[in-house]
This record gives structure tokens, sequence and C-alpha cells, in this order.
């Protein structure tokens, strides 16, 4: 029988493994224009502490004992839909379950551009997509500017610093420990902050003495402080997500948030759907980066539906370098 994990209570704070359920899940009948996925890679992504909540935002929260959701890939194993059979590949978002019946709809069927399936959660997929149109059109990058990027060993930042050297721009990325740091700089990063080993924007500062262009924020916090801190006039901060205050929920202190005025600092946030329409340039340019080496990927994978929510909490003690997935 199939099996997907349920949101038990709401989180006070970091979740917990009590906050989460795997319970058994009935299957609607395969009717015509359904089509039976077995999923193989599920995705864990920080937007999802933000629908555990009971707040109106821009996806509508995870409801109490039901099957929540979040990016799968699976294989077709049954269809009653045109243009799906056995054995297709489809990206879809009823993740966080080992198997599922939907309509043809909500699937998309993976274009063949030469990589494995999990690539369409990572670099091929939401991740990648946030950091292409995050920095080329909400920031405005472009050749010659100075970047920094937070979180710059996780999925999305890691996905920023390729791309930015692959269009020609000085990148500077911030990660926890040496570890991390050694893996920023292995992707063509000019320089990397281990943000553990005191403030933040004094070793920006020494990374960045002439100031930053660009700033692609994935935290918040100290890091977006350091960020305006280092503009230079007519600076562009891209803004997905806040990842130091996702289970606080208390907005960060910003110390330098004058200097927004004074250097005409552009703040713009945005969210990967916003892009839908344009998702055939995401995939041409990121498909030729992949294919010509310029963009690589590292996942850290967890094996197994019942590893889920581990793997989802890791998210939040840095356990991951680059895309958490959970493989079944």
């Amino acid at each position: 029988m199939a099996r997907a994990w349920h949101l038990k209570s709401r989180p006070q704070g970091t979740p917990t493994a009590d906050n989460f359920a795997l319970e058994p899940l009935d299957l609607p009948r395969l009717d015509d224009g359904m089509v039976r996925v077995a999923n193989r890679w599920l995705s864990v992504d920080p937007y999802m502490r933000g629908r555990m909540n009971d707040v109106k935002s821009y996806v509508p929260p995870f409801a109490i004992d039901a099957p929540m959701e979040g990016g799968a890939v699976g294989e077709v194993v049954e269809s009653k839909a045109d243009g799906f059979q056995p054995g297709d590949w489809v990206l879809h978002m009823a993740g966080w379950r080992d198997e599922a019946v939907l309509p043809a709809a909500a699937l998309n069927k993976l274009p063949d551009l030469g990589v494995e399936p999990q690539a369409f959660l990572g670099n091929l997929g939401l991740t990648g997509g946030t950091a292409y149109f995050g920095l080329l059109d909400a920031a405005s990058a472009k050749e010659g500017d100075i970047v920094f990027v937070s979180a710059a060993a996780g999925a999305v930042g890691s996905a920023v610093v390729q791309i930015a050297k692959a269009k020609g721009m000085t990148v500077i990325g911030a990660a926890r420990g040496p570890e991390k740091c050694d893996f920023v700089c292995s992707l063509g990063a000019d320089a990397a902050i281990d943000y553990s080993e005191g403030p933040i924007v004094k070793s920006l500062a020494a990374a960045a003495p002439d100031g930053i262009d660009v700033y692609f924020d994935n935290v918040g916090g100290d890091h977006l402080d350091a960020a305006l801190a280092l503009a230079r006039r007519d600076a562009r901060f891209a803004l997905c997500g806040m990842i130091d205050s996702y289970n606080s929920g208390q907005p960060a202190s910003l110390r330098y948030i004058m200097r927004i005025i004074g250097m005409r600092i552009r703040l713009q946030g945005f969210i990967y759907t916003d892009y839908v329409p344009r998702l055939g340039e995401f995939y041409r340019d990121m498909g030729g980066w992949i294919a010509g080496g310029q963009v690589t990927a590292r996942d850290t994978v967890v094996d197994g539906l019942e590893a889920m929510p581990e793997a989802f909490l890791g998210l939040f003690s840095g356990a991951n370098t680059g895309k958490m997935l959970v493989k079944l």
C-alpha cells in the first residue's frame, strides 16, 4: 500500500520528528486522464517550513492530518492519459510519498537533456531555476559585477556561484566551516567566507575591499546586514529566502539598513513560479552549462521514505552540501 508523510501538528520554532507521521495512503481510482506514478526521488526545500505555519502566503499551508507535498521525480507505471505511458519519467509536486495518482495536467514529462532524472529537482529544477532567474533577472547581474552569495554551499547558492562565474562575474560565497568553503571555491568562487569564524561584515570587507554590486540572499540576518554594509552605489539584491528567520519567525535587526537610501540599493523579492513561462530559456542555458561542465552538482542523498523528516530537518542544521534529496 502507498504511504505518505502527514503533518500531525504545527511546529513551534524548529520542527521535530513529532510533527510528522508516516501513514497509509489511499490512492484514487485510475480514471481517464489519470496517471499512476512511482516516485524515485523526493526533494526537501527550506520553503516547506513556511507551509507548516497556518498563515497566508504565496502557497497554501499544509493541512493537519493530510499528506504533505513537494517536488518529486517518478516513473509512470500505469496511464489512462494521452501522452504518458509506462516508463516515462515525470516531475510533479506530489512528494513526501512513495506513489501518487495524478491528473495528466499535474505532470511534466522530463525533457531529454542527457542528465540523470534527479537533476530536475536540483540544477534543472526549482533550485537551479531560482538561482538563474534570481541572479540574472531579479538582481540584473551582469559581466564584471562583484557578487556576494549567502549559503553558497547549498542547493541554490552553489548554482548561483557557478552561473555567476559562467557569466564572467567575481563571486564571494559564504558557508559554514572549512570543508564547505573548500567546496564553494571548487565551484569557481573567487573567495569563500567561513561565517562561523567571526562577524561576516569584517570577512566580507576583507574579501571585497571595493564593495559588492550584487547580493543573492538565502539567509537574511547578519548576511543581509553585511551585504548592506558593503553595497556599492546602485547595488541590486535578489531576496529568495531568509532561512535564518524561518523557525524563529522574528525579523533580523539590520544595523546598516539606512544605506539602502544613500547607495540607492534595489531589493527585489521573487519566487521561482514567477518565471514558469520562461522555463524554456532556463533549460536552454542551464542545459548548455551542464553539458559544457560549467555547472556541476553535488547532492546530499538520504535513502528511504522513512528518512524524509530527517532530511528536511537537516536543512536547518547544515547537514547538506548542495541539494538535499531522498532516494526511494
